[in-house]
């Protein structure tokens, strides 16, 4: 697992092993994700829950991002988040919590421009922290969700809107914006 592009291109990520099973990103999914928002990313305030080794923050932050907020409630994770941040050198433009995600976003207070969900899979924690997660949101802000390729995601819809979903062999992305009042 590595950067793709931007200032930390090429570097290589590490992986907390253990308990939890390890399911990185692909380089093909990561790239089709970021090619859709690659231009919006300059500046963005970027949320990356369920953030395992980081990797979806990280290459916000190496393609331009100003901020990024890791979260995951793994606490091996936090160490392996931090290492993989001083490597690429955008430990300063980072916080990472070690949190449950639901009680993160019922209690966060900033916007994010771009959230990142890669929850583990099988699991309906994604449900729960979709229910809160338009708090967190503004008009124009993003939700970029991977899952299991058909998983039926449950969400509000008088909260969220369906933007799209792309599929890349057996994952999902799905799309979503705040719903417009």
């Amino acid at each position: 697992m590595r950067v793709i592009t931007g200032v930390a291109r090429g570097i290589r990520l590490d992986t907390a092993l253990g308990k939890e099973i390890v399911r990185p990103t692909t380089d093909r999914v990561k790239e089709a994700m970021f090619s859709g928002i690659q231009f919006d990313l300059f500046e963005a305030n970027v949320l990356d829950l369920f953030a395992g080794s980081g990797q979806l923050g990280i290459e916000a932050l190496s393609r331009g991002a100003q901020k990024c907020v890791f979260v995951d409630s793994y606490g091996k994770n936090k160490d392996v988040i931090s290492g993989n941040l001083v490597k690429t050198k955008l430990f300063d433009q980072a916080n990472v919590i070690n949190q449950n995600a639901t009680y993160y976003i019922k209690g966060c207070r900033e916007i994010f421009d771009f959230i990142f969900l890669d929850p583990p899979y099988g699991s309906t924690v994604l449900d729960e922290v979709l229910e809160d997660i338009d708090k967190v949101m503004d008009e124009n802000s993003k939700i970029l969700c991977e899952t299991k390729k058909r998983y039926k995601i449950n969400y509000n819809q008088d909260k969220l809107e369906l933007v799209k979903v792309y599929n890349y062999g057996n994952t999902d992305i799905t799309v979503f914006k705040k719903k417009e009042v």
